[in-house]
């Protein structure tokens, strides 16, 4: 069984569970998140086209649309990341300050 370095929690929330490696959340052809051990932010490096080339760089691609994530693009996502926030990714909102917020200051 493969180790996955995230956990989905009900019907639209992730959490970041490895410090070590980056996630890279792709939501159908909405710009790509990157959340890593401080925070989270867009994405502005090249995508890695396999597995292996996410893994040499310590990432792991998080495509919501899978069977395995969420099964759908979602507009609203929750994501738990390692800096003890929650951030909610407003798809809806694409473009302006409000597409990334931060929704909880300290979740645990």
């Amino acid at each position: 069984m493969i180790e996955k370095n995230f956990i989905t929690s009900g019907r639209n929330t992730i959490i970041h569970k490895n410090r070590k490696i980056d996630l890279l959340v792709v939501n159908g052809n909405h710009p790509v998140v990157i959340v890593g051990h401080a925070g989270i932010d867009l994405y502005d490096g090249v995508m890695p086209t396999k597995r292996s080339e996410a893994k040499k760089a310590y990432q792991e691609l998080l495509d919501v649309s899978t069977a395995e994530v969420f099964g759908e693009e979602k507009t609203l996502i929750f994501v738990q990341a390692l800096d003890n926030k929650e951030y909610k990714l407003d798809y809806s909102k694409v473009g302006t300050v409000n597409f990334i917020k931060v929704h909880q200051q300290n979740y645990i």
